[in-house]
C-alpha cells in the first residue's frame, strides 16, 4: 500500500501547474480542452484547497496587463507546498485558473457590474460587508490590480462573465462541495483548510488594511461561525510551537469558500490559512526559497498529521 500511494503521490506532483517550469515563468498554456479544475479524492475527513495558485492564463482573457503584473496576484507556489497530501489521504482540490481571471473565493453576486458591457441579468449583493470587496476591485472579476493599477481596458460582455462562471467557478465549488461531502459520509465530521498566501505587506487595493506588516500566518474562521474555534486554536498554537508568528481572524476571516462549506454544527469545519509568502519565495521573481519551502512542507504536513489524529467532535 505505501509504494502505491508514494506512485499515486509521485503521479499527483508531476501533474502541479507549473511543477516542472523554470521559477518564477507561468507554467505553459493549457489545451483548449484541458480541466480547469484538479480534484484528487480522499480517505480521511481532512479536504484542502487551493483556488488561487491557477497559472493557466486563458486566451480569452484579454486584460490590458502584462503577465508580470498579473502574476502578482497568484498564491504563487501554493499547490507546491501542500504537494504531499494526498499521499496521507487528504483529498485535495487545486484551481488551474488564475484568480485575477476569476475569483472562486467568491460568490458569483459579488459582481462589480461597472465591468460589463450590458445589464447583468444575475442576483448582485448588496450587503455592504460583502461589497467591501468589490469596493476594491476584487470581486467575482477583479477590476484592479493589487497595487490599483486597471485590468481592463475595455467592457466585458455578459457571455463572457457567464462563461467564466460555468467554466471555472461552478466546477471548482462542486469538488469542493463533493469532497468535503464525502469526507464527511465517511467519518461523521470533515476539516477544510483553504489554502492561500499572502505578500508580505498588504497593498494599497488587497485590503482594507492598505500597508500592513502581514504575521508569518493568518488563520481565520470568520470569527468561530465556520469551524469550531478550539480547532483553530489547535492550528495557530501547533504554527506557534513551530515558530511561526500567527494572528487570528485579522486581517483575514476567510471569504466564500470556508462561509459556503463551513458549518460546524453539521461537524463540517472550515479554516482559511493564510502563509505569508516570505517564508518559502522572491515576491519580486517569484523564485522559491528551497530553505523556506522544505521548512514550511515540514511544519505543515506535521500539522496535516496532527489534524488527521484529532476528532472535533
Amino acid at each position: 500500500m505505501h509504494a502505491a500511494l508514494k506512485l499515486i503521490h509521485h503521479r499527483f506532483q508531476n501533474a502541479q501547474p507549473g511543477a516542472t517550469g523554470s521559477p518564477g515563468q507561468a507554467a505553459p498554456a493549457a489545451p483548449a480542452a484541458a480541466r480547469t479544475v484538479t480534484a484528487v479524492a480522499g480517505s480521511t475527513p481532512l479536504v484542502l484547497d487551493s483556488p488561487h495558485s491557477g497559472t493557466h492564463y486563458p486566451d480569452d482573457f484579454g486584460s490590458a496587463c502584462d503577465l508580470p503584473t498579473l502574476r502578482r496576484a497568484e498564491d504563487t507556489h501554493v499547490e507546491k507546498i501542500y504537494a504531499f497530501a494526498p499521499a496521507l489521504g487528504v483529498a485535495w482540490i487545486e484551481a488551474h485558473f488564475p484568480r485575477i481571471y476569476l475569483d472562486a473565493n467568491r460568490d458569483t453576486t459579488e459582481l462589480d457590474t461597472s465591468l460589463i458591457d450590458g445589464p447583468w441579468p444575475e442576483p448582485v449583493s448588496t450587503d455592504p460587508r460583502v461589497l467591501s470587496k468589490v469596493r476594491l476591485g476584487k470581486g467575482l472579476i477583479w477590476k484592479f490590480t493589487d497595487d490599483g493599477e486597471p485590468i481592463y481596458n475595455r467592457l466585458l460582455s455578459v457571455q463572457e462573465v457567464r462563461a467564466r462562471i460555468d467554466r471555472c467557478w461552478r466546477p471548482y465549488h462542486a469538488a469542493v462541495a463533493q469532497a468535503i461531502d464525502a469526507a464527511h459520509a465517511r467519518h461523521g465530521y470533515s476539516i477544510h483548510l483553504n489554502c492561500h498566501s499572502m505578500p508580505a505587506v498588504s497593498g494599497r487595493f488587497a485590503t482594507d488594511f492598505p500597508g500592513l506588516v502581514h504575521a508569518d500566518f493568518v488563520v481565520g474562521d470568520r470569527d468561530g461561525s465556520t469551524a469550531s474555534p478550539a480547532l483553530s486554536a489547535l492550528v495557530c498554537e501547533h504554527l506557534r510551537e513551530r515558530g511561526y508568528s500567527v494572528e487570528y481572524n485579522h486581517p483575514y476571516k476567510g471569504v466564500e469558500l470556508v462561509r459556503r462549506y463551513g458549518n460546524p454544527a453539521q461537524h463540517r469545519h472550515s479554516i482559511q490559512v493564510e502563509i505569508n509568502r516570505k517564508l518559502y519565495m522572491d515576491e519580486r521573481t517569484l523564485a522559491q526559497d528551497p530553505a523556506g519551502m522544505a521548512r514550511l512542507q515540514a511544519d505543515l504536513q506535521a500539522l496535516v498529521h496532527k489534524l488527521l489524529a484529532h476528532d472535533p467532535r
